[in-house]
């Protein structure tokens, strides 16, 4: 009696597996058309954004050397010693505590009225969407110097019309003249982050919201379960824009000077920054503009970082 024996199916395997080609990589058609509509942006990133950047770190590497009383000054190189001062100023330091205190308390609530008004605008409930989008909106149209002038004059008891307020409260006093200035800096800015955030729902498919009714959720269950987590990319685009804008606050604080002499020439850090350059000392501005733009970009980058690992968990 003849049996067959089954040829062995590794072989077979190990044979497809061996004869597999390897993958190649997508070829990328019309570099050429590519590099050409990207050269604009990368001939304006590199003048405007990487060349000041780079100039800003050299100047802060000089110093004014002078010999004798009337003799020449003349730039030369002084390593880290323009950081020693910087390091060593009370009043940048103090400066920078002070805004630190100002996006811990004013961020959170201008970020949550822009949610709360976002919401409120993709609500099917809410009439009139047109007029309350606008009303949300104007401020944001305001100049800030504009916004500014105008909130110091209601904050004025000198000028503003509701004297019975300001004679009792002193709104521009050095215990309240930040949370005044926070109160502009919200005013302006809600509406232009509930615009990023009710652009984030609006592409949220309808789909979604009618399996929700479906299952029995209301509408407070929707914003809450649906819409809250679906816009968190964007609630966390508006935050890392309001940390860097907090920490370079200068228009509404450099206003508010003509009308609170609480408000000093130091009071945030880009105002010092100004007055530094002002004297004029451009080297040691340098130094203090990289030491903010470093801070900056380490808050904003670990709050990131911080809300990808939350997101994760």
């Amino acid at each position: 009696m003849t049996t067959t024996a089954p040829a062995p199916t590794g072989t077979k395997r190990a044979s497809a597996t061996g004869a597999a080609r390897p993958r190649r990589r997508p070829r990328v058609l019309h570099k050429g058309s590519i590099a050409i509509l990207l050269a604009p942006f990368g001939i304006l990133f590199a003048l405007f954004y990487v060349l000041p950047i780079i100039f800003a770190i050299g100047q802060s590497l000089l110093v004014v050397r002078r010999e004798g009383t009337f003799g020449k000054a003349e730039l030369v190189f002084g390593g880290l010693s323009q950081y020693a001062l910087v390091f060593q100023n009370e009043a940048f330091w103090a400066s920078m505590l002070r805004m630190l205190a100002f996006g811990v308390v004013q961020v959170p609530i201008m970020l949550g009225l822009a949610l709360l008004f976002a919401l409120l605008l993709d609500s099917p409930l809410l009439k009139g969407k047109r007029f309350f989008r606008l009303a949300f909106f104007v401020p944001y149209a305001v100049p800030g110097v504009i916004a500014a002038i105008m909130w110091g004059s209601l904050f004025s008891p000198n000028l503003s019309p509701f004297t019975a307020l300001t004679e009792k409260v002193d709104f521009l006093g050095a215990d309240l003249v930040l949370w005044s200035i926070a109160n502009v800096v919200t005013w302006v800015y809600v509406g232009y982050n509930m615009l990023i955030i009710y652009s984030s729902l609006l592409s949220i498919p309808s789909e979604i919201y009618e399996a929700a009714r479906l299952d029995g959720a209301g509408q407070f269950r929707i914003a809450w379960s649906i819409k809250i987590p679906l816009v968190r990319p964007a609630i966390v685009m508006t935050a890392i824009f309001s940390i860097i804008g907090t920490l370079q606050l200068l228009a509404e604080p450099q206003v508010f000077r003509s009308f609170s002499s609480a408000v000093t020439s130091t009071f945030t850090p880009n105002m010092t920054v100004y007055a530094t350059a002002s004297i004029p000392n451009s080297n040691l501005a340098a130094a203090f503009s990289v030491v903010l733009a470093v801070t900056t970009f380490v808050l904003s980058f670990g709050f990131m970082k911080w809300m990808q690992k939350k997101g994760n968990a």
